[in-house]
């Protein structure tokens, strides 16, 4: 009986949003960061519409208790990837309600340690869906209005969608209950907890815009949400439709996996954007905070139906993005960058196979060639006819999902524009239309200049030196003067010199950072010049100055570590790792090099974010600088949650086991790694 009642809800599955509508949900929900668990009641509001004999809701490994269709116990069954109720429904209105547990694998992440009072709990939707944590909808297209209360310790605060409606003390636990007013897809619901503090600003429509911190990073706070105001001022206006959802809020977390997520009004973003006034110029949030404030209209408010029309989200807001950074930091900037994802693009397309329109699409053509080619039809059919269409687009179908062909009847509207061999060119080809790129590119006069540059690149120096020397005493466009170092990369020190040195005096960190990076052995005439570049407001250029002008100089290299010595860096302490990496290598330098030691190794460990302990790793792998305490956080690396450190971890691993005295000293720890670590350790042994 139960297989055949799984053969008719799976069956049943695909016709759910025809047939039933889930409203509105209200859950309370408790969190215990140290149980890593989330516990709670739900309650959906849901009209049938017509006839159905089972209704199905996403839930990833949970248990259920309590289950009840209109207050009354009903037949459910438990397939660990969904709860499905089973009974004659009718149609009209009714309630599902249910209490449940779960740990989740995915999607609600605890970061940090009760022993260390560090911990975070934040979400990631997209891609690792919200039914992992949440009883929920894993297809978009069942979008609805989400109340949540959450339950958690008093000491820390809580972020979750919409307006804060109520904060209640009851003992040691606090109750937030969050408020939403419209409808949205299921891998938008958020949430975020740890010790924050933050502040408020309004926008010129009245929207309060929240911006959160950590207590320790009080001092970062200008610079890290530098311009946010004027970003939401400016998009708000630009799009010409009010912003949608009541307040918006931006929380920093710690190891998060992407560089931001757009939840529907409380942005996550990575807190490697959290910088001081001299990593804003390397490391600023600027664009991704337009980014993921833009999807709150294009994904959040209208969301693409399905994969294929995926670019209607990431397509737009990296145009909108890419305008309001025009907005701030001008032409020549909006152009450079167009001009940066255009040479990325057109060299992807020799291998890319899979165009735009295409639900296996690669991120650089949903994001950079769909933005591309919303300049291309922003440009063909003028600015007035753009913003009417994108305005009646986002009205007409607010709330609810699009294809790109909903998009195209609104431009069909406006304009005679074909949109039919637009879509040709742009979305369903993989072929980069060099031409008509290059056409609206060359408008700018410092695009103009840099092809003049490009086009110079096979000639001898000799023949272009004059030229080069004439940009970089001018006036012209810091990304024009970068090309032109980067073209002498390869050129005899000698006969390049002169030109270096105008490099140097434009004063510009992004122009004098190029040069520190063309020069990985400096010659001794050039040193002093070099030197100065230790003293640029700018952490990137001051890592490169070091290393190079460490390696090149060994009778310095005590008054390079101590001019360095206290150096922090980012937050990700890439200065300070270099630092001890240099001076645990200079025999010669007068330091407590046990201290040394362990406190690079400290940064190895899991006390830090996944960005810093892999600067520590990589630079203690290289120079050897390997004992147990590195082995072991090497292997806690393949354990973490952010692919990309667990793979660098393995893949270290199996470039160190191919050493016989590596294998045993592995062997030789897998007795004291917890249970994760022992599985990962052990695959990899046996490989």
């Amino acid at each position: 009986m139960k297989y055949l009642l799984l053969f008719i809800s799976t069956f049943a599955f695909a016709q759910q949003t025809q047939s039933v509508d889930f409203k509105s949900v209200y859950g309370q929900i408790t969190v215990n960061p140290i149980e890593k668990s989330v516990s709670g009641s739900v309650s959906y509001w849901v009209e049938v519409l017509k006839p159905i004999d089972t209704i199905k809701i996403d839930a990833q490994s949970m248990e259920f208790s309590n289950v009840e269709f209109n207050q009354k116990e009903i037949q459910f069954i438990n397939t660990k990837k969904q709860i499905v109720l089973i009974a004659d429904f009718k149609k009209g209105k009714n309630n599902i309600s249910f209490n449940y547990t779960a740990k989740p694998k995915q999607a609600l992440y605890f970061i940090g340690s009760k022993e260390k009072d560090n911990i975070q709990v934040w979400t990631q939707g997209q891609g690792r869906y919200t039914s992992n944590w949440f009883p929920s909808f894993d297809d978009v297209n069942e979008k609805v209005i989400f109340n949540i209360e959450v339950v958690v310790d008093s000491k820390y605060q809580v972020v979750a969608n919409g307006v804060l409606k109520s904060k209640l003390n009851n003992n040691s636990m606090t109750y937030w209950m969050f408020n939403m007013q419209k409808p949205m897809s299921s891998y938008l619901l958020m949430l975020a907890i740890g010790k924050f503090e933050k502040q408020t600003q309004y926008s010129n429509s009245g929207i309060p815009l929240e911006q959160y911190y950590e207590p320790k990073d009080k001092s970062k706070l200008e610079p890290t949400y530098r311009y946010s105001k004027e970003l939401f001022d400016f998009l708000e206006k630009e799009i010409g439709v009010k912003y949608p959802w009541g307040i918006y809020r931006q929380i920093p977390v710690r190891d998060f996996l992407y560089a931001g997520m757009e939840n529907t009004s409380a942005t996550l973003f990575s807190s490697r954007y959290v910088v001081d006034s001299i990593g804003f110029d390397d490391r600023n949030y600027t664009n991704v905070n337009a980014h993921e404030l833009a999807h709150q209209w294009f994904g959040d408010l209208i969301t693409a139906e399905s994969g294929e029309h995926h670019w209607l989200q990431e397509g737009f807001a990296t145009y909108y993005a890419m305008l309001a950074e025009r907005k701030i930091y001008g032409d020549d900037y909006f152009y450079s960058k167009l001009y940066e994802s255009a040479q990325q693009i057109k060299y992807a397309s020799r291998t890319d196979t899979i165009p735009v329109l295409n639900a296996k699409a690669s991120s650089l053509s949903f994001y950079q060639k769909g933005a591309w080619a919303l300049f291309v039809l922003h440009e063909s059919i003028g600015d007035k006819a753009f913003k009417k269409a994108v305005r009646n687009y986002l009205k007409r179908y607010g709330y609810e999902t699009v294809t790109t062909q909903d998009f195209f009847d609104e431009i069909n509207k406006v304009s005679n524009f074909d949109t039919r061999k637009f879509s040709k060119v742009w979305l369903e080809s993989t072929v980069f239309n060099t031409q008509e790129a290059n056409d609206l590119l060359l408008k700018n006069k410092s695009i103009q200049l840099l092809f003049e540059v490009e086009k110079v690149k096979k000639k001898a120096l000799e023949d272009k030196k004059d030229f080069f020397a004439e940009v970089l005493k001018s006036g012209a466009y810091f990304a024009v003067k970068e090309a032109i170092v980067n073209q002498l990369k390869n050129e005899r020190f000698e006969s390049k010199k002169e030109l270096l040195q105008l490099a140097l005096a434009t004063n510009n960190v992004e122009v004098r950072q190029a040069v520190a990076a063309s020069l990985s052995q400096i010659p001794d005439d050039f040193r002093q010049e070099y030197e100065l570049l230790l003293n640029d407001k700018s952490y990137q250029t001051q890592e490169i100055a070091l290393y190079y002008l460490w390696n090149s100089f060994p009778k310095y290299r005590i008054k390079y570590l101590d001019e360095s010595k206290n150096w922090i860096g980012f937050n990700d302490y890439n200065l300070r790792t270099l630092w001890l990496l240099l001076a645990l290598s200079t025999p010669e330098y007068s330091a407590d090099k046990m201290a040394l030691t362990k406190e690079l190794i400290n940064y190895s460990s899991t006390n830090y974010e996944a960005i810093t302990r892999q600067n520590a790793l990589e630079k203690l792998i290289a120079f050897q600088l390997i004992n147990e305490d590195v082995l072991k956080n090497l292997v806690n690396a393949t354990t973490h949650h952010m692919w990309q450190f667990s793979k660098f971890g393995r893949d270290n691993i199996r470039l160190l086991l191919k050493k016989p005295e590596m294998r045993t000293s592995f062997e030789k720890v897998l007795p004291s790694l917890n249970e994760s670590e022992s599985f990962q350790l052990n695959r990899l042994l046996k490989e």
